[in-house]
């Protein structure tokens, strides 16, 4: 049996991944903490063979007022709490990071490749980055790091921009039809992808993805046909967005590229994209 510590108590995805391992409970035992305070720098974590770190701060991150507190949580905890599980002699450390950490050094068409260095466009990606580049000389045969920088993460229950396009998808009676792709992930995959990082005990930087890419288009069509609710797509407009996905943030976050090259999201010969992209907005939706 595996004994897998999660930090961060009330985490999206440590709840998600504590549902997703319950279908095994002779293989997997899960203790939640919270690291919101010190009390955690007292326990014992040599019982653990797993540290599964999904600790975080990813909101806000256009407050300038924030910035501090960012680096303290995404970096300086990140570290202190490898350094704490190497200390007490865990054998795997697997960190939740970001696909936020490439910010601008994308390529052209969007496309992240196996040699695109990252690059932050802001303090939230630094901050992981950071957080990144201080725990990695921690590694060793008998420490091993695992950091996982997934896309856009999605699924029932989940935050960030996924649920602003659903909510959208369900009320505009007309929508652009323009062509683009986008990596995304859908938690049951992100919680398989960790169960076999776990039961292989590997190390690395890992960039899990569904199987295909999404065009933003599609994924509006696909929630509202799940709500019944009718949508008229069109291509006019198109030459506008194409000019200010370049200038405009919020323009390019819904119509820009951004996907990993599919090489990159490959996993030892072993599936753990196991849900669809149709198949993963019906368990998302209903």
């Amino acid at each position: 049996m595996k004994k897998i510590l999660i930090t961060g108590q009330n985490s999206y995805i440590g709840n998600k991944f504590e549902e997703w391992v319950s279908q095994w409970q002779d293989d997997y035992k899960i203790t939640k903490i919270s690291v919101r305070n010190d009390d955690w720098k007292n326990q014992n974590w040599n019982v653990y063979d797993v540290v599964l770190n999904v600790a975080g701060i990813a909101h806000n991150s256009s407050d300038a007022s924030l910035e501090e507190l960012y680096y303290q949580v995404n970096r300086d905890l990140t570290i202190e709490l490898a350094g704490k599980a190497k200390i007490d002699e865990v054998n795997q450390f697997i960190h939740l990071s970001s696909m936020i950490v490439y910010g601008a050094s994308k390529t052209e068409n969007g496309m992240i490749e196996k040699d695109t260095k990252p690059e932050p466009a802001n303090f939230y990606g630094d901050s992981k980055l950071q957080g990144e580049l201080g725990i990695m000389p921690l590694a060793n045969d008998n420490f091993k790091i695992a950091i996982i920088r997934p896309p856009m993460i999605y699924g029932k229950g989940s935050k960030g921009n996924y649920p602003l396009l659903s909510k959208l998808a369900q009320k505009t009676p007309i929508f652009p039809d323009f062509k683009n792709k986008r990596s995304m992930l859908h938690i049951d995959n992100l919680n398989e992808f960790i169960r076999l990082l776990i039961d292989n005990e590997n190390s690395g930087i890992y960039h899990p993805q569904n199987e295909k890419y999404v065009e933003t288009s599609n994924l509006v069509r696909e929630v509202a046909q799940v709500h019944n609710h009718k949508i008229f797509f069109t291509k006019i407009g198109n030459g506008v967005i194409l000019v200010l996905k370049n200038k405009i943030k919020i323009v390019d976050k819904v119509f820009g590229n951004q996907l990993y090259d599919k090489s990159l999201s490959t996993y030892a010969n072993m599936n753990y994209q196991i849900r669809d992209f149709h198949e993963s907005i019906k368990y998302t939706e209903l």
